[in-house]
């Protein structure tokens, strides 16, 4: 009966990852979701216009429906829960790949952010004077330095080495402990995601007329997300203890945690701080994976037959 129950747990975890994780099931959460994302821009929209016209009357004083660029806010949020699937997608696939997509999260935010930022633009000769243009300016400057840096990432995540050694076959059971994380993850993320909008929510009703800052809508979610994702990556660098000793690696994957902490750390400030620290996590996580890489090509020349 035991031997059974083991075999029927062993067939479970492979089902339900097939159906988190096919590639069927990541093309209709990409429809669904993108539909979900067009419909939500003309309904903010439509709001947005309701009320600059008197039709109706929301009791809200929330920066978010104070102009039409404003509306482009609500279908990036949900371009972003898409990104939040494809990290965990790929979180068995391509550990690089999961760094990537955590630091095109973060990026995505900001490029969301900056559409806020737009529509509260004070065009004047006193640009750096105004605290609310000079934070358009970070985030505008921050977002094109991410793009570039994340591109420079995907390439040396890319580079491969070959060597003389044979693959170790222990690698495999690493990649079921990280699909096993990965199931996990989805309906975690998704209780956490249905409870901050119900939580949300709740806030708006019991306070009348008052809504969150921008600041505290903008980092909804995620602040908690990346306290997850600490976690993860923890966990991940601990496993990984127990199938290599090579010290390149071990120094990767913690220098990849603390990235991750760095863009944690951005939530809990605001403006050039901000910035500064996305910025550096995503440097840092850049010359991390560049050294790893000098460190493999090292020992594919050395493993080559003389």
């Amino acid at each position: 009966m035991k031997l059974t129950e083991i075999t029927n747990k062993r067939k479970i975890l492979p089902l339900i990852f097939e159906k988190f994780f096919s590639e069927t099931t990541r093309e209709k959460i990409e429809k669904i979701i993108l539909s979900i994302a067009i419909f939500s821009f003309f309904i903010h929209l439509a709001l947005i216009y309701l009320m600059k016209f008197g039709f109706i009357d929301l009791p809200t004083n929330s920066e978010l429906f104070k102009s039409p660029i404003s509306a482009a806010y609500t279908p990036f949020s949900f371009i972003l829960i898409y990104e939040v699937y494809l990290l965990i997608y790929y979180l068995p696939k391509s550990f690089t790949t999961y760094i990537t997509k955590q630091y095109e999260i973060i990026t995505l935010i900001i490029i969301r952010k900056l559409f806020n930022d737009l529509s509260d633009l004070e065009l004047s000769s006193n640009w750096f004077e105004i605290k609310g243009d000079l934070q358009f300016t970070y985030d505008l400057i921050g977002s094109l330095l991410l793009f570039f840096l994340i591109y420079k990432f995907q390439k040396l995540g890319k580079v491969k080495f070959s060597s003389g050694n044979t693959v170790n076959p222990t690698i495999e059971k690493f990649v079921k402990k990280k699909r096993l994380i990965a199931t996990i993850l989805v309906p975690l993320f998704f209780v956490m995601a249905l409870y901050t909008l119900i939580d949300w929510t709740a806030g708006i009703f019991k306070s009348s007329n008052t809504i969150p800052s921008f600041e505290s809508i903008n980092n909804l979610f995620f602040d908690q997300f990346f306290t997850v994702l600490i976690l993860v990556d923890v966990v991940l660098l601990l496993i990984s203890f127990f199938y290599t000793n090579q010290f390149h690696k071990i120094i990767r994957n913690s220098g990849f945690v603390i990235s991750t902490i760095l863009i944690r750390m951005s939530f809990g400030s605001s403006g050039l701080t901000s910035t500064v620290l996305i910025v550096s996590a995503v440097l840092f996580g850049l010359a991390i994976i560049f050294i790893h890489n000098k460190y493999e090509k090292n020992e594919a020349i050395d493993s080559k037959p003389i």
